[in-house]
């Protein structure tokens, strides 16, 4: 069976509203021999890394940079499972209140330094999180999904 890591800071309401979309993403009936594990970035561990088959990451934007929760989940993370991983596929989303530029240029660069593949272009945005958000970031986790049936 596949398995995909959901990793994600949701401290809001509208952020928690895109982790739920990502849920229903990875768990629609056609993605039939997918596990989905969910940790809040600060719980995860490199063993769900190493555990995982494909990645699906999100992060709210703060003061120009991704959470310090998903950049800690990167730093204890990173050194115990680059080298296994590399290769796998990945996506995420960003939203912002200003600015997800910083976020985004965070995002590329760490997620290259663990060689993961993007599986589907990143659903990144600012202001309120609407209806075409929130089916973006489900088609999003559903595709990355479907990457490792």
């Amino acid at each position: 069976m596949a398995r995909v890591l959901l990793v994600h800071h949701s401290p809001s309401p509208a952020t928690e509203e895109l982790a739920a979309a990502a849920r229903e993403g990875l768990n629609m009936p056609e993605l039939d021999g997918v596990e989905v594990i969910e940790r809040a970035a600060l719980e995860a561990t490199a063993d769900d890394v190493l555990a995982a088959d494909a990645y699906v990451l999100g992060t709210t934007a703060n003061f120009g940079y991704i959470s310090g929760a998903l950049k800690h989940f990167f730093d204890t993370t990173y050194y115990d499972s680059r080298e296994q991983t590399a290769g796998r596929p990945f996506s995420y989303w960003i939203h912002g209140g200003y600015d997800t530029t910083g976020a985004e240029k965070a995002m590329e660069a760490i997620t290259t330094g663990f060689g993961w593949e993007k599986a589907f272009e990143p659903v990144t945005f600012t202001g309120e999180v609407g209806e075409e958000h929130l089916a973006q970031v489900t088609e999003m986790a559903a595709t990355v999904a479907a990457t490792v049936m």
